[in-house]
């Protein structure tokens, strides 16, 4: 599976939208110079992320966007179904209910794409945006700490 620009750069404008949303919205530009993406294309991101409901825009002066929920009921897979569409890395008839594979009942292949399929799904679905902006933090402070020595 590789994820697409979309998929990357929305995951980190999300992180980012996280971290500094605490108490106002957060503008576009803002996000923009802070993690090095064109205003443009974070605009495009951040309708997809509207349509999907994890975020939500603040009109007026100061306005910008704030999380439409709390970042601990926000998972990496909502960003990124939200961003990319489905994440399985082999799309495989034989799995499907309908059916649509005419080997489906003898193919014992699909059963590896299943599991590929489940394990990517899960893994996602388990990282919420609360634990990154954790992690972001972390990895912030011991820069700090490292710069002051």
């Amino acid at each position: 599976m590789k994820l697409s620009t979309k998929g990357r750069y929305g995951l980190r404008a999300m992180i980012d939208l996280a971290q500094y949303s605490g108490d106002a919205p957060v503008s576009i530009i803002s996000i923009s110079e802070r993690q090095d993406i064109s205003e443009r294309y974070l605009e495009q991101l951040v309708a997809l992320l509207r349509k999907a409901g994890l975020v939500r825009s603040i009109r007026g002066a100061g306005g910008g966007y704030v999380l439409a929920k709390d970042m601990k009921e926000i998972s990496v897979g909502d960003i990124l179904r939200a961003l990319e569409g489905s994440l399985e890395p082999v799309e495989c008839p034989g799995l499907d209910p309908a059916g649509g594979c005419k080997s489906a009942d003898s193919c014992v292949s699909k059963y590896v794409w299943k599991r590929i399929n489940e394990s990517i799904s899960r893994t996602v679905d388990e990282i919420m945006l609360d634990q990154l902006v954790e992690e972001s933090r972390k990895k912030t402070e011991k820069l700090q700490e490292a710069g002051n020595e």
